[in-house]
């Protein structure tokens, strides 16, 4: 879901001069600790964004920031931090904690260690990882990288959980991969825990684990906001990495007979959501088609809720169209990354100039997050000849643009409640989106609206330039169509999706979750199991 342009925070080239934070225990206690895996507030984006002003929206509540990232290199902001922000937690997901080069008991530890690593790689959950932190927290300050990962003992440990596994795979592949997926686990357990009344994750995968870790350990509640469905989209990136190797089946079966490390490593995050869902007393969406997935991967239907994106709806409706002196104008408003589907958009772009000749196709957004995708676009446009046509003008301040736009265009493969489509419909722009996520009740109707609003522009399937240039046509060519259009997305992000309302439901959340007592811990004598514990039922 996350795009990446500039709304009020910093260029990812800047930083603050404040002093750091403190982390860890070593922070003051917080009202919310947000859990943040890959995104703020280092990275741009609409999660990123999401949570910026969630934080600065709660200005009188205190909130200690856990990012997750995936090593210790240096990064800069990408957004000013609010005052508010009292603390801020690192997890280094490629670096846990060395620990000790050795203790005693080593062999007992890793032998217990095996049977939950056993299953989180095989469709555990909470029982596993409160197996995992109970082991750890007994040795808290020795097990690090040094024995978890780099010792002998757990170097036979791997040799037997890959037999265990996958009989028939690459040990070499299962070491590396099983390896990485370890460090991960080892990091988000092995991290210091800030002292907060609540823990919200912003998504399953890493930050849902250490919500589950929070939890078991602290007594206190978490909650989830899922914007994505975190394993689904860690599935796409599976099967398009090329990184990850896939046992060569040459068979003709329809049926893949064995299972190998990409299932390895899809049924290992199914884990962690699980672990995730089972821990959290409520789970958040944007919109009631993730609900099944959720269900699916084994979440509560009594706990989940959808609480929609909201934006600034009073600030971007005051947009002023800008008409005259300037050709169409579509625009493409997100990271330059696979997952955009950037290609397509740039084939239908070729395909609309063949009918309008001076149109331009903007791409608003971030080019360094891949730049070996960013380059192969390049040579697509090159090559048919579009470089008069298409521009790619990297972060921009997304007010400063819209009123120059008559369409906006989204062609990702995998989205949620695309943040563009709503900030851009308030400022009265139609979108041409394919059919992902939320996007069709977001421009053709929600189920519960009444009365109908009308099309807030149109609907593709993925990856076909031919109809999203069949869309994009018909908005620059039919003003009144286009001006019907972006009446209906306008009114249907004012009644449903202003960001007045979504704070007000947020802040019930916290005081809700904030107010309840602690609970036994994972540590206590009266702790009486993960299924009651994670309920809260007596």
């Amino acid at each position: 879901m996350r795009h990446s342009v500039e709304r009020g925070g910093m260029s990812a080239a800047q930083s603050t001069s404040k002093p750091p934070l403190p982390e860890g225990d070593a922070a003051p206690l917080a009202d919310v600790c947000l859990l943040m895996e890959g995104s703020y507030p280092y990275v741009a984006g609409g999660v990123s964004t999401w949570t910026h002003d969630l934080i600065k929206s709660h200005a009188d509540l205190t909130f200690h920031i856990v990012a997750l990232v995936a090593d210790r290199n240096t990064r800069k902001l990408a957004y000013e931090l609010p005052g508010n922000v009292t603390g801020l937690t690192h997890v280094y997901l490629q670096d846990p904690a060395p620990g000790w080069r050795w203790m005693p008991g080593i062999k007992g530890f890793l032998a217990a260690m095996e049977h939950p690593l056993r299953r989180l790689q095989q469709g555990g959950g909470l029982a596993e990882v409160a197996d995992v932190a109970r082991l750890i927290h007994k040795s808290r300050g020795r097990a690090g990288r040094r024995i978890l990962l780099n010792s002998e003992e757990s170097f036979h440990m791997v040799v037997r959980m890959c037999r265990a596994a996958l009989p028939d795979a690459s040990f070499l592949e299962y070491f590396w991969g099983s390896r990485a997926l370890m460090s991960g686990l080892f990091a988000t357990m092995l991290a210091p825990m800030p002292r907060c009344k609540i823990y919200h994750a912003v998504s399953t995968g890493y930050a849902g684990l250490f919500a589950a870790r929070a939890v078991l350990e602290t007594g206190r509640p978490a909650v989830l906001t899922e914007h994505g469905i975190y394993t689904n989209e860690r599935r796409i990136e599976i099967l398009m990495a090329e990184w990850l190797f896939e046992g060569a089946d040459t068979s003709l079966a329809l049926d893949k007979k064995k299972r190998d490390l990409r299932d390895l490593w899809l049924d290992t995050f199914a884990s962690y959501s699980k672990a995730c869902y089972d821990a959290c007393d409520k789970i958040f969406t944007l919109y009631g088609g993730n609900q099944e997935f959720q269900r699916r991967q084994g979440a509560d239907p009594a706990k989940l809720k959808v609480v929609p994106n909201g934006i600034d709806y009073d600030g971007y409706s005051k947009v002023k169209r800008e008409e005259a002196n300037r050709p169409p104008t579509i625009a493409l408003i997100g990271r330059v990354v696979p997952i955009k589907d950037v290609k397509t958009y740039i084939r239908a772009a070729g395909i609309l100039r063949e009918d309008i000749p001076d149109v331009k196709a903007m791409i608003l957004g971030p080019l360094e997050e891949d730049p070996g995708y960013v380059e192969e676009c390049k040579t697509i446009v090159k090559h048919l000849g579009l470089e008069d046509t298409v521009i790619f003008a990297g972060r921009v301040k997304l007010t400063d643009w819209l009123g120059r736009v008559d369409a906006i265009a989204l062609t990702s493969v995998s989205e949620a409640q695309p943040l563009v489509i709503l900030e851009a419909g308030a400022s009265g722009v139609p979108s041409v989106a394919t059919d992902v996520g939320s996007c069709s009740e977001l421009l053709l109707g929600r189920p519960d609206e009444d009365p109908p609003l009308g099309a807030g522009g149109a609907i593709t399937p993925l990856a076909s330039p031919l109809d999203t240039a069949r869309e994009l046509r018909a908005l620059l060519l039919d003003r009144p169509w286009r001006e019907k259009c972006g009446e209906a997305i306008a009114k249907r992000v004012a009644r449903y999706y202003d960001k007045v309302e979504i704070d007000r439901i947020y802040r019930a959340i916290y005081d809700e979750h904030i107010a309840k007592p602690d609970r036994p811990t994972l540590f206590d004598p009266n702790f009486r199991g993960t299924v009651h514990y994670q309920t809260g039922i007596d």
